[in-house]
């Protein structure tokens, strides 16, 4: 089981912690002094995702320098506001195998990332692969 809470500090602002006990501070309102609610889940894609294909190129040992994944996501006009389409870019240093690095960001999107599988069920997810060179540039 997975706990969280969120307690209000000020304004529209909380200290938010789960059971690990590392705390953030989440704003919901205009004046964003830490991240947003829904920018938290764009975070938690990418961290996610980005953490599987971390964990398959070592078991490959693809010999990675870089590892970046970046999301932009485009939500609805009516409330509930939710993402309708997530574009998710793997950017990729070092000497790495294309296809190691291929078959990594799809065990990760079909079958591992937990936040992936959540947000593909009202978001259109797609994704793009950016090689850099060996030393990540």
């Amino acid at each position: 089981m997975i706990e969280a809470n969120a307690l209000w500090t000020d304004q529209d602002r909380f200290i938010s912690q789960a059971l690990s006990g590392h705390a953030i501070v989440v704003d919901a309102g205009a004046q964003k002094t830490a991240n947003s609610p829904v920018e938290l889940v764009l975070i938690a894609l990418c961290a996610c995702t980005a953490s599987d294909v971390v964990s398959i190129l070592r078991k490959k040992r693809e010999p990675f320098t870089k590892i970046e994944v970046r999301a932009h996501g485009e939500r609805s006009e009516e409330f509930p506001k939710i993402f309708t389409t997530i574009r998710v870019v793997y950017r990729i240093g070092g000497n790495v195998a294309h296809k190691s690095v291929e078959d990594a960001v799809r065990l990760s999107e079909e079958k591992y990332c937990s936040v992936s599988a959540i947000l593909e069920k009202s978001a259109k997810i797609e994704s793009e692969i950016e090689y850099l060179d060996e030393a990540g540039k």
